[in-house]
């Protein structure tokens, strides 16, 4: 798993890093660098802290072995989040189903802030052989 999420291009463009991966959760940081993960007003841009929710839902949903895209996603920031050494985000599942998963996310910063809520429905699109064999 952390393969193939790690040569992800889009993944490797943020500088997301997997931290942790158990069945059903997953733990991804990254940072926010200046002129880089920011906005006009020099805090974390909203598009940024999407990917990273969308990402460890996504990655919570494939450590079942599932390969699954994103249906639909809502998020809430709750704090802004300023330049940093990384945030932390958190994954876990709270459905499992055969065609469709749903996933919660949680977004924090480095000292422990929440930042973001988020949550996704995910369609599965097949299964990781490699994962699987």
């Amino acid at each position: 798993m952390v393969n193939i999420y790690g040569d992800n291009s889009y993944v490797k463009l943020l500088d997301m890093k997997i931290e942790k991966l158990e069945v059903g959760h997953a733990e991804i940081s990254m940072p926010i660098t200046a002129n880089k993960h920011t906005n006009l007003y020099h805090v974390a841009h909203g598009g940024a802290l999407a990917s990273l929710a969308d990402t460890i839902m996504g990655v919570a949903c494939a450590t079942t072995g599932k390969q699954v895209v994103t249906l639909e996603m809502n998020i809430n920031f709750i704090k802004s989040a300023v330049p940093q050494l990384a945030l932390r985000g958190t994954g876990k599942i709270i459905h499992n189903g055969k065609s469709t998963m749903v996933a919660e996310g949680r977004i924090v910063d480095g000292q422990d802030n929440l930042i973001a809520t988020a949550r996704g429905t995910f369609f599965v699109t097949g299964i990781f052989a490699e994962l699987n064999a």
